[in-house]
């Protein structure tokens, strides 16, 4: 070998130590990362929770030993804090904070305090709070058809309450300020009105109610009286005012007039033992404020079953704010040509609905313009059949009708057991169903597998599936929710007992089921 080769292979091999020496500097720098302050937080989530608390999440950061929160009055963070939290640990995430005022915009920041290095830089978010919630529940015995006492912490300052609808502006006096009540007069009976208590411009409470029945417009009913025979020989347009007892009826009613039939007092609902309504001539029905059990119902049949066939549309059916119980076949049959203008269950407490010999709410050929069920609680129904049911016959007698259906915010607890039973069984040609935001708990059904049944994609959010496996990932011809829907469990506090309340955050948080239990 010659000494110039020699000379390069000397080089070459200098050149090659020395790549190798880089190398291993620089992967020994990598693995071995120092810094000279924490990380910033990443992933901060800040939310609004009752009202005027914040609940704030974020990542760990490794190199910290705990995390500052300060929150602003103003978005630039200028100024003192108007609230400052440290020694905040990782294992108290999500970390609420409380005692905001109400509609306000504010900013957050928060840092990572350094583990043996400098702090982090602040990472923030802004929120506006929701208006307070200090007035207190509505006591029954306060409320009558024409006037309200409205009630708040002792010592609260307020302004005024202001009363929709009918602009009713009350100035709060200094002795309502010490009592924390006040009266509000004037007001129509059976009306659903809201009441916001001010303080300036700002909301301190806002609360609904509804005022009772103003018997002077109603017949007042009393358990000695012949509700059977009432309904009977009922003129267009009559409503029964009902007063607190029991009603014995057993015994199936026409009804061939549009009518009404009400609790008097909403906190104190009659009990209607075995009634049973058969609708005719075109009628409408309003129901509210019952208790309506069908233990003793005759033949074991549906609580409304329209008995009449007709070219023409019958009234409006409601059912609202009504506890029904332990009918054998179900709440509603339609097996005839029948059109109804709208249909409408809202706030009702459902429970023992059997469903031998029929479905729950079972159109076999008739139809309903709308039907909307919402904020109602059914439990221990339909065990081995379907919910909802509307067959094509109702689209054969009346084929210009798009039937829309709108099932939300309900809470559903042991229903359609078994493999086959579904929520949707809707075979309409022309209908729309938008089912967003419902709870379906302990159910081994589906929601539907027939393909016929057409539910809007948009609306198909917010639902809530515990222990009902195949509402979201059912096989075969099963249709599956496809939207934005959780498999939290609920946390039921005594579902054995009728009792829904909720005790998981989130599903509170985000409104879902009936508004009763959150």
């Amino acid at each position: 070998m010659n000494i110039s080769n020699i000379k390069i292979s000397f080089v070459l091999l200098m050149a090659l130590a020395c790549f190798s020496g880089c190398k291993k500097d620089e992967l020994t720098e990598i693995t071995t990362l120092k810094v000279d302050r924490a990380f910033s937080p990443t992933g901060l989530d800040a939310r609004v929770v009752n009202q005027t608390g914040l609940r704030l999440d974020w990542k760990a950061v490794n190199n910290a030993s705990s995390y500052t929160i300060e929150i602003f009055e103003n978005t630039d963070f200028s100024g003192t804090s108007f609230k400052s939290v440290s020694n905040v640990t990782f294992d108290k995430l999500p970390y609420t904070i409380t005692g905001l005022g109400g509609a306000t915009q504010y900013a957050v920041r928060v840092k990572a305090v350094g583990d043996g290095v400098a702090d982090s830089k602040w990472v923030t978010a802004t929120f506006t709070t929701d208006a307070e919630q200090i007035f207190q529940a509505v006591d029954p015995a306060k409320l009558t058809a024409n006037a309200v006492i409205l009630n708040w912490p002792a010592g609260e300052t307020a302004t005024s309450i202001i009363v929709s609808p009918g602009n009713i502006t009350h100035a709060v006096t200094p002795a309502e300020i010490t009592a924390g009540s006040a009266t509000i007069a004037g007001l129509t009976g059976e009306t659903l009105y809201t009441a916001k208590l001010m303080n300036g411009t700002k909301v301190r409470g806002t609360i609904t109610f509804t005022t009772l029945l103003d018997l002077g417009g109603a017949t007042a009913v009393s358990p000695s009286d012949d509700l059977a025979a009432l309904i009977t020989n009922a003129k267009a347009g009559d409503v029964f005012a009902l007063l607190p007892g029991t009603y014995n009826i057993n015994a199936d009613i026409s009804l061939n007039k549009s009518i009404s039939i009400k609790g008097a007092k909403p906190a104190d609902k009659p009990v209607v033992n075995g009634l049973i309504l058969r609708v005719k001539g075109n009628a409408g029905l309003t129901l509210k404020d019952l208790v309506l059990d069908g233990t003793t119902a005759l033949n074991g049949n549906q609580a409304i079953i329209y008995d009449e066939a007709s070219d023409n549309a019958y009234g409006n059916l409601s059912v609202e704010s009504c506890v029904i119980r332990k009918y054998v076949k179900g709440l509603v049959y339609v097996n005839l040509k029948a059109l109804i203008e709208s249909v409408t269950f809202k706030g009702n407490v459902i429970n023992g609905i059997e469903c031998n010999g029929g479905d729950f709410i079972d159109f076999r050929s008739g139809l309903a313009k709308t039907l909307t069920f919402q904020n109602n609680t059914v439990y221990n129904s339909a065990l081995a059949r379907d919910l909802f049911r509307m067959d094509p016959a109702g689209s054969t007698n009346f084929p210009s009708i798009t039937s829309v259906i709108t099932i939300a915010n309900n809470t559903f607890n042991a229903i359609c057991n078994g493999a086959s039973n579904r929520i949707l069984y809707v075979r309409l040609t022309r209908h729309e169903i938008y089912f967003s935001k419902n709870i379906v708990a302990n159910s081994g059904g589906i929601l539907t597998n027939q393909t016929a049944t057409n539910i809007v994609t948009a609306n198909f959010v917010g639902n809530n599936y515990f222990n009902a496996p195949n509402y979201t990932a059912g096989t075969g011809t099963v249709k599956n929710d496809t939207g934005s829907f959780t498999q939290l469990n609920p946390g039921f506090v005594a579902p054995a007992d009728g009792n829904f309340t909720l005790t998981n955050g989130d599903l509170k948080l985000n409104g879902i089921g009936d508004p009763r239990w959150r």
